[in-house]
Parts: structure tokens; C-alpha cells; sequence
């Protein structure tokens, strides 16, 4: 053997140990117990128009990471009542095709209260529920608008039922579901009001003000994280319209659409994210901040906390 072959094989013969010595066959970790089903924000979709996925590279990024995905769609535009139902029924038939005891919910913005939904009427179905940037505390922009739209025969109502009848063939064209839309209801429950009334309902989970919440409830673990700035990409073309929504918590450190207050819920992961409410879901086309990580990594590294507890 010559001095450059010995070499090679005294400094690599710890590695082949160590990779035959760790467990689950293939070397990789642990996967995790239970599946993860993901609920879209409002306006959102599983894909848009088939070109676009609403958790852009989140899925791929979990699913290297050992964790059996499900993608889930609702109506864009209704409360999470309606909303939430429409996931349960979702949830059940995940898990009566995968035979999986429970599931791991994950909720981007209003998909946040919709998981929050389906936990508090089937937690025997729940192990945990995370929500990313998700207003549970209200929304100020939803209730600016919601209060013009509830005045009977005002211009705002009238308005808003006029967009809805265009925006109706748009949705249903471009998300490729046919479920009903309600914008009034969206924006009534999205309300700071609508939102008391909800949380009431559907408590565990939240924090007695501005605090994270508690971590377990039930057996079923909460957790959530969030963003905090509304501009983050100068290529982003988004991120002006996340500017201008922001104005409305003049003050609040803000996401563009949720204030830092309102997402705080259950273990809160982290609330100093250099985000905004699309990068949150790495949108538009990956186009986040060049100073924070990936946003697919924070799924990533959720997935391994929830196999590290077993679950």
C-alpha cells in the first residue's frame, strides 16, 4: 500500500464508521411520526394556475428532511368557519387514506385560524399546530374596510360587491377550485371584533397579550413565527404594496398585513424574522431578504424539532 492510499484510508475510515453506526438504514435521521398538512393565507391556493406554487420550494424542502406532505385547499375568500370546516373534512380524509393516527397542521396567515379551527373541533386528530404570520389578535386594514363594507348601502359595500362579482371567474380560473367566496365574511371575522368572538371559541393556543402562549395544551403543541418588516427585496415588485399596507400600524412592528402583537402564539419560534407576509411563504419567486435565512429553512427545521420530540 502506498503512503498516499494509507493516508487516504486512515482519514476516512471515521466517517465510514459514524455513517454505519447511525440508525434508520439509509443514514439520514429520524423521520417524523405523523404527516404535515399545510392551509393557504387568503387569496391563496395549492398552485396558481399551475405555474406557481403557494409554498414556493417549502414542500421539496420538507420532504428532504423525512416528512410526508399534504398541500390543502380551501375557499379564498371566506371566514374560518367556513373555511376551517372545509379543511377538516380534508384532514379526516388524510388521515383515513394514510391510516396516520394525527397529523402536524401548519397555517400561513389565515390559514393559521383555520388549523386553529380544525384543532378545536377534532384534536384527537391534531399534534401539533403552527401558525406563520397569522392576525390572531385581528387585522386593523381588515377592519378599516370591514367598517365601511357593514354599513348597509354604503359606496364601500356596494363596491366591494361589485369586485367581487369580477373577481369571482379570476379566483376560480386562476386557483382552479370552484368554492364559494365571501369577502364580507373574510373581512368581518378578520376584524379585531370578528377576532374576539373567534378566539373566545377556539382558545388554546393564545397568549394573555402581547407574549408568546403556552406551548402545550391539551397534549397538542402550538407554535408560531413571524416577520417583522415589510419591504426586504428591492427586485421584489410585492414589497411596495407590503409598504403601503404596513401604514396601517404606523408604530407596531408589522409584517405588511400582521402585526408582530397579533402573530405571537403558543412557543413563538421567532418574531425578529426580516420578513414580510409574502416572504413567509418564500414568495414572490424566492425573492427574500439577503439578510435573513431562507424561509425554507424555517420549515425545514421545524420538521426536525417535531421528529427530535418523537412526533
Amino acid at each position: 500500500m502506498t503512503i498516499a492510499r494509507y493516508l487516504f484510508v486512515l482519514l476516512l475510515a471515521p466517517a465510514l464508521m459514524a455513517g454505519k453506526c447511525t440508525s434508520g438504514g439509509g443514514g439520514g435521521p429520524t423521520p417524523p411520526q405523523y404527516p404535515f398538512v399545510l392551509a393557504h393565507g387568503m387569496l391563496g391556493a395549492e398552485t396558481y394556475a399551475e405555474l406557481l406554487d403557494y409554498w414556493n420550494g417549502i414542500v421539496d424542502e420538507m420532504e428532504d428532511e423525512g416528512a410526508e406532505v399534504y398541500v390543502t385547499q380551501v375557499s379564498a375568500l371566506h371566514d374560518s368557519y367556513v373555511r376551517g370546516a372545509q379543511l377538516q373534512t380534508q384532514v379526516e380524509n388524510i388521515i383515513a387514506t394514510t391510516g396516520a393516527a394525527k397529523v402536524h397542521l401548519i397555517g400561513h396567515s389565515q390559514g393559521g385560524l383555520d388549523i386553529r379551527y380544525v384543532a378545536g373541533m377534532r384534536p384527537d386528530l391534531v399534534a401539533s399546530v403552527t401558525t406563520i404570520g397569522s392576525p390572531h389578535q385581528g387585522a386593523s386594514v381588515a377592519s378599516f374596510i370591514a367598517d365601511g363594507i357593514n354599513q348597509d348601502g354604503s359606496f364601500a359595500s356596494a363596491l366591494l360587491t361589485f369586485f367581487g362579482a369580477l373577481l369571482t371567474p379570476v379566483v376560480e380560473l386562476i386557483g382552479g377550485t370552484s368554492d364559494p367566496l365571501d369577502a364580507k365574511a373574510a373581512l368581518t371575522l378578520l376584524a379585531p371584533s370578528g377576532m374576539a368572538a373567534f378566539n373566545a371559541t377556539f382558545p388554546d393556543g393564545l397568549p394573555a397579550g402581547c407574549n408568546p402562549g403556552p406551548a402545550v395544551v391539551s397534549g397538542i403543541r402550538y407554535y408560531s413565527w413571524t416577520g417583522r418588516v415589510t419591504t426586504t427585496n428591492v427586485l421584489d415588485l410585492t414589497d411596495p404594496l407590503m409598504g403601503i399596507a404596513g401604514l396601517f400600524y404606523l408604530g407596531e412592528a408589522n409584517d405588511g398585513l400582521v402585526t408582530v402583537c397579533s402573530a405571537q402564539f403558543g412557543d413563538v419560534i421567532d418574531d425578529g424574522l426580516i420578513m414580510n407576509h409574502l416572504d413567509e411563504v418564500n414568495q414572490i419567486l424566492g425573492l427574500t431578504s439577503f439578510f435573513e435565512v431562507d424561509p425554507r429553512t424555517l420549515y425545514r427545521d421545524h420538521v426536525r424539532r417535531l421528529a427530535d420530540l418523537g412526533l
